[in-house]
């Protein structure tokens, strides 16, 4: 399947069913919360990585709803890492982070701005919406080459990488204070 085909929504699979956190674990000291009026979860209390344990991917399409609360709230979407275990590091040094900070603290490098794969590609555009508002990652995977489309704006064309072609799935507390939402995290698998 090429990356240019329309993929209905039909198609994808819920990773967190809005109320709980069955199929999810929490690597690090941080914590995500359910918000049950939004179906979504909240990050809290520092750092760390919660991340789906059902099931590792290769090549898929992952679309995950995302808000912040405040301008300097700091998150990401990790994708393709390994078992983490308790180190949320891990994430990391195996996989790849979709950054979520619109003021690419502390530094302000472009590589530290939402929609970056963190530290390596920056955006091509900062593409996120009004502190509130919530936001649509779609992340595709496919062998070595990613791309990422934020609020239907290509943020990053197309990265070639040379890390792990499966593995997990994974949202991010980055600190106490950032409190980022998450809600609609989809996936279609496009390696069956």
């Amino acid at each position: 399947m090429g990356w240019d085909n329309i993929v209905s929504e039909e198609a994808f699979v819920n990773l967190f069913n809005g109320v709980d956190l069955q199929g999810w674990r929490m690597a690090g000291r941080g914590k995500f919360q359910v918000i049950e009026q939004e179906r979504a979860l909240e990050s809290e209390d520092g750092m760390g990585l919660l991340w789906y344990t059902n099931r590792m991917y290769g090549d898929f399409i992952l679309k995950i709803d995302w808000k912040v609360k405040r301008r300097n709230d700091n998150s990401g979407v990790f994708i393709r890492f390994s078992n983490p275990g308790a180190d949320p590091w891990n994430a990391v040094k195996t996989g790849y982070e979709i950054q979520i900070d619109d003021l690419a603290l502390p530094d302000g490098r472009t590589e530290h701005k939402t929609g970056a794969i963190y530290d390596i590609v920056p955006p091509t555009t900062l593409a996120s919406k009004q502190i509130g508002e919530w936001n649509t990652f779609e992340i595709h995977a496919q062998g070595q080459n990613y791309t990422v489309i934020l609020n239907e704006i290509t943020v990053i064309p197309k990265f070639s990488g040379t890390r792990l072609i499966r593995g997990y799935i994974g949202i991010q507390n980055h600190d106490a204070e950032s409190h980022v939402l998450f809600r609609n995290i989809r996936i279609k698998d496009l390696s069956e």
